[in-house]
């Protein structure tokens, strides 16, 4: 019999040296809402337009349910960003659109928190995500875009092993607007992990 990634739904929880990646749960929300409120102008530049009531504690019940429904589906997994000295919430990496049959692939999406860019904190979060997905979810294929200008992104993205493939014109709308992205994938056969 075909044991299947998500057939026994089991909480994951990746942690390493600096950061431990988990679930979002309800007691969350506090940290959550004030680092993604403190890290707005930071972040709106490079996410899709926040909507009303991003913010507010009803946005986040949705998101927690929106979440819950994917996993369980196997269609994606959404982790929080912990920074393990602090205990605090300090971004977000979500593996999505999970694709089986012949592509065994996902796209994978994050973001960090103002205050804490530019510590290596999300080349961290790859290096856990990656093999979890290459040998828990057993895929194939980890597909990433970002926008040209995010330098950081770019960094993260190459520094993690990730290889530039190409441009998608107008590809996605981020701030009200559609934006060209570079398309990054990684297979499992050259991930360095």
């Amino acid at each position: 019999m075909l044991a299947l990634p998500f057939a026994q739904k089991t909480t994951p929880v990746l942690k390493g040296e600096r950061i431990t990646l988990r679930l979002p749960v309800g007691r969350d929300y506090e940290q959550w809402a004030a680092l993604r409120h403190a890290s707005r102008s930071f972040l709106e530049p490079w996410e899709p337009l926040w909507s009303i009531d991003e913010l507010e504690r009803s946005g986040w019940r949705y998101r927690l349910e929106r979440n819950r429904i994917e996993f369980k589906a196997g269609t994606g997994v959404g982790f929080l960003l912990i920074d393990n000295a602090a205990d605090r919430v300090c971004g977000g990496i979500t593996i999505g659109n999970i694709r089986r049959g012949v592509a065994q692939t996902c796209q994978i999406g994050y973001w960090m928190g103002e205050a804490y860019a530019g510590r290596g904190y999300m080349v961290d979060a790859l290096d856990l995500v990656i093999p979890f997905a290459f040998r828990e979810l057993r895929l194939h294929r980890i597909e990433a875009a970002c926008i040209p200008s995010n330098a950081r992104s770019v960094r993260v993205l190459e520094k993690a092993g990730f290889t530039r493939e190409g441009l998608a014109r107008s590809y996605l709308r981020i701030n009200g607007a559609w934006q060209d992205h570079l398309l990054y994938g990684l297979v499992c056969d050259d991930a360095r992990r």
